[in-house]
């Protein structure tokens, strides 16, 4: 059983010939509503790979929560400890013909969330703990820091790149980062922005994404690997980093290796390429189970 901590939004995505630079206006070629936000994208992602997902974070009382929180409950999530507070969040996203993006969030009620509405007899049901970094960063850290106590695996994707404290980093199972992120927090720990190093520093395993060049990665018992990019006809990116973290989640709480389920996540996310949206885009488990058989 997967427990989720992190932001439910609804995206306003805008497809555009190219992506707009400052100070210009561009007119989209089409525009569309969806769920989104990182927590449930993750969520959506591992429940359609058949995990038991609890999603815990915070809508707004307000007419957008509903489209917020629907592609959670199509998914099968329990969203029985989803709060309410002021505005949903939302997020604009700028997708070109290459696939490339533009995102800019407005939190709203995601730091509203409070990790206290997982209860601890919860905790100790679950086997993973997945959180990001668009609900609020203190709130974050504490639960870490109870899901370590609890005996349970805290995987943590700092996405977007922004400040935990020491002591909930170090708390980590597992840390997934893209090459941004990685950079970002190599420079605060003052070294290379690697998986090795990363693990080195932190003493957890760190999982590095590298877009279509692929993943490596480094478990914090001296294990690593890497894996190439799956080749694909790119048509969005969106949910490519969201796909990957809430498969890899999926397969760890299956009782996978970290090797195989890197293999799986990393398939996933070159589905999610192949089509528009966020969690639209998020293949099932069937589909993942098609792809593989392909590959190999």
């Amino acid at each position: 059983m997967i427990v989720v901590f992190g932001s439910i939004n609804v995206d306003f995505v805008f497809s555009v010939d190219t992506l707009p630079q400052a100070g210009q206006t561009l007119l989209a070629r089409a525009m569309r509503t969806e769920a989104g936000g990182k927590g449930a994208n993750q969520a959506v992602a591992a429940a359609k790979d058949g995990a038991t997902v609890f999603m815990f974070g915070s809508t707004g009382a307000d007419a957008l929560a509903d489209l917020a929180l629907g592609g959670l409950r199509a998914a099968g999530v329990d969203v029985g400890g989803v709060g309410q507070a002021n505005t949903t969040g939302c997020a604009t996203v700028c997708t070109d013909a290459a696939g490339r993006n533009q995102i800019v969030v407005a939190p709203g009620a995601n730091l509203a969330a409070r990790q206290a509405a997982a209860t601890d007899a919860l905790l100790r049901e679950s086997t993973v703990v997945l959180t990001q970094m668009e609900a609020d960063p203190g709130e974050t850290a504490q639960l870490i820091k109870r899901a370590r106590l609890a005996g349970v695996r805290p995987i943590h994707n700092l996405a977007p790149a922004g400040k935990l404290p020491p002591d909930a980093l170090r708390a980590l199972d597992m840390l997934v980062v893209n090459e941004d992120e990685a950079a970002w927090v190599g420079q605060q720990l003052g070294c290379e922005g690697n998986a090795r190093e990363l693990r080195t520093r932190l003493r957890i395993s760190v999982i590095r994404t590298l877009g279509g060049a692929g993943v490596e990665w480094a478990e914090a018992g001296g294990g690593e690997g890497a894996l190439p990019g799956v080749k694909v006809q790119v048509r969005d990116t969106t949910a490519a980093g969201d796909c990957f973290v809430g498969v890899l989640a999926a397969a760890l709480d299956r009782g996978q290796p970290l090797a195989s389920a890197a293999v799986r996540a990393n398939v996933a996310a070159a589905l999610a390429c192949t089509r528009a949206g966020s969690q639209g885009s998020l293949p099932t488990g069937e589909e993942i189970d098609r792809a593989l058989h392909g590959a190999s």
